[in-house]
């Protein structure tokens, strides 16, 4: 094992010139991350092999096809998907942060073979590195630590650790030199190496009672500070619900269940009487020592649900009795629940089983409720976010037009997406016909902060506009009469009810008073009195990311001047600029989230990053410009997007 303790500002290795040989991605810090990483490594090597950087054998280009699994490139893939496999979920587990995924094709060179390298990254750098697969930990005397990383080994021609500030990488170099002719049928499978993987990664055998008290002497603190680490961040109870059952079995229990209350079921009451269609809880999630005997406890708890009566669900630990006849894994055990509760309010019931005691030891049981504590202390805090994004949710819907208007002579398209935090956004838009002689109105804004005290501003500054627009007041007018109402005080009212909505929704409410500004882009468009089509647009900006103008030939302009933000300085007379849209010349309007997109210390439109990109899209159509640029805008930054998108498009005929 090479093992370095380095800042590297070089690659691990030598990288081939075309950027087709690297494929990467972010996942996110949660139990889907292992299987995303699998499909996504098979994908690449699929890729590479269609595009021919991996090479065929000759059996296969002569024949037709090796059998199934035979190939060279299938073997890889094999061995790549067990290795990513290991150390995302080692990531997930252990770190809990988003983890970065690389793959890459190196040529030979320096006497070193061709051979793929995988590299997995976590930040959570100060965490030692945890060496047992998913799920793992000591049994019977037998440490199962080194068994994650012992697979690494053993497929592996290299493989080792890099730290660099705020990140460690997990990396591993597999050869692919010498795989460019496949075995015949029957001369070499695959079964050696998946049985060493299986030896390494078999569970040991089940501990004593003696030896659980021993385990949990030890190792009690350090397994509750990683439940806390790994359920924190957590924003979906019936993830909670999945991690926990992963961080209970096979460490405490044989088997165990979750129970989770409707939120509408009354607060505190336990399980109803039988599962009934009266019942106040669902059964979230189920998990067993043994995979294959999952589905079989399912259906015996779903059938013939433990009641736990609510009397007695405050005072700790309940016995049960054991469920169903015939249980799954054949003997019978011991039962406990634990009643989830937080904030006085109940959550719902944990259920765990251990084969084989007549009780479980009194150091577990009040391990188990100690854990149980957290358990509950998640999944109130993902209610409390879900019941935030549903207001969220419903805010957005209203904000927004239910229907974009199509302007005659000119094709749109429209670009929104909102961030994925779950808080209503600022950014705003709209088209809309205001009045007679064929004038359209669109509009692009984006209002300060986010969450219900700007969801609010939106709400009422977009009907301002529309109502402003079909009063005939010009462009120019029109803003300035906005901010006007944006610095009047019957704004206040409307704040009182945005606080109101924030507290409805457990968010925290702000003292004192609230600033109410905003940035837009504003304009207008009417037809021609040019022969030939086209039309004739008037617009302005107020502290918003300028428009471009993209002609035919791949010119890029400006097309306005900056002016101040709305709502911050009164008696301001805003400005507007007119100019023709010709028949093939497209008007490009962005927010911020375009504009400042990073990628470390670089924004997107640093050395006029947008206006080069829009360049390269003469001939495009109004989509496809659209399109490419919301590309390029994701491709910019290794992580999703943090702020609301939108971009509009408006291309003359």
């Amino acid at each position: 094992m090479q093992r370095e303790t380095v800042h590297r500002t070089t690659p691990l290795y030598p990288l081939r010139d075309d950027a087709r040989s690297v494929a990467r991605t972010s996942l996110p810090g949660n139990p889907l991350a292992p299987s995303a990483a699998r499909r996504f490594v098979r994908a690449a090597i699929a890729d590479w092999t269609n595009l021919g950087m991996l090479a065929t054998c000759a059996f296969c280009r002569g024949s037709g096809g090796c059998p199934p699994g035979s190939h060279s490139t299938d073997r890889l893939a094999d061995d790549a998907v067990l290795i990513v496999n290991e150390l995302v979920t080692n990531a997930v587990v252990h770190a809990g942060t988003t983890v970065e995924l690389l793959c890459r094709l190196e040529e030979s060179a320096d006497g070193e073979p061709a051979a793929l390298v995988l590299e997995v990254s976590d930040h959570h750098p100060a965490r030692a590195v945890r060496n047992e697969p998913h799920g793992a930990e000591e049994r019977s005397g037998t440490p199962e630590y080194g068994r994650g990383l012992h697979l690494v080994a053993a497929l592996a021609e290299r493989w080792g650790i890099t730290y660099r500030p705020g990140l460690k990488t997990i990396w591993a170099r597999l050869p692919v030199d010498g795989w460019d002719t496949c075995p015949l049928p029957g001369a070499e499978p695959a079964l050696q190496r998946g049985l060493r993987a299986a030896e390494i990664l078999a569970p040991s055998p089940r501990r004593t009672v003696r030896e659980d008290s021993d385990w949990i002497s030890r190792g009690a603190l350090s397994f509750l500070a990683e439940a806390s680490d790994l359920l924190a961040g957590q924003l979906d109870e019936d993830m909670v619900a999945a991690l926990a059952g992963q961080l209970l079995v096979p460490r405490l229990a044989d088997w165990c269940a979750i129970w989770l209350d409707s939120e509408s079921g009354r607060p505190g009451s336990g399980w109803g009487t039988g599962g009934g269609a009266g019942a106040a809880q669902r059964l979230a999630r189920v998990w067993h020592s043994d995979e294959s005997l999952t589905e079989q406890l399912r259906e015996t708890l779903d059938k013939e649900p433990p009641l736990l009566l609510p009397e007695v669900a405050g005072n700790g630990p309940v016995p049960i009795p054991w469920p169903g006849d015939g249980q799954p894994g054949g003997d019978e055990g011991t039962a406990v629940a634990y009643r989830l509760a937080a904030g006085g309010r109940g959550l719902g019931t944990l259920l765990i089983a251990r084969y084989g005691l007549a009780r479980v030891p009194d150091e577990a049981t009040a391990l188990i409720a100690d854990f149980a504590r957290r358990v509950a202390l998640a999944i109130s805090a993902a209610r409390q976010y879900t019941r935030q994004a549903t207001i969220s949710r419903v805010l957005q819907r209203g904000l927004l037009p239910g229907k974009v208007g199509q302007i005659p002579g000119v094709d749109r398209f429209l670009v929104y997406e909102p961030s994925d935090d779950g808080v209503a956004g600022g950014d705003f838009y709209d088209i809309f016909p205001a009045g007679s002689g064929g004038r359209w109105c669109f509009m692009l804004g984006d209002v300060q902060g986010s969450g219900p005290e700007a969801a609010v501003v939106t709400g009422l500054a977009r009907p301002w506009l529309r109502l402003l627009a079909r009063e005939g007041y010009q462009v120019g007018q029109v803003l300035d009469r906005l901010n006007g109402l944006l610095l009047d005080d019957a704004m206040e009212a409307a704040e009182s009810a945005a606080l109101m909505v924030a507290a409805a929704g457990g968010q925290g409410v702000p003292e004192g008073p609230q600033a109410r500004f905003l940035s837009l882009l504003y304009g207008e468009l009417v037809p021609s009195p040019r022969v030939g089509g086209g039309v004739r647009c008037t617009l302005a900006s107020a502290g918003h990311p300028l428009p471009l103008l993209l002609r035919p030939d791949g010119r890029v302009l400006t097309a306005a001047e900056s002016q101040v933000l709305l709502g911050v300085v009164e008696d301001v007379a805003y400005q507007s600029q007119t100019f023709d849209l010709e028949p093939g010349d497209t008007l490009l309007c962005v927010t911020d989230g375009v504009t400042e997109r990073r990628s470390g210390s670089r924004m997107f439109d640093d050395e006029d990053g947008l206006a080069r990109v829009l360049a390269g899209c003469a001939g495009l159509t109004a989509q496809g410009i659209a399109e490419r640029i919301k590309q390029v805008v994701y491709e910019f930054g290794e992580t999703p997007p943090e702020d609301d998108l939108a971009l509009l498009v408006l291309q003359a005929r």
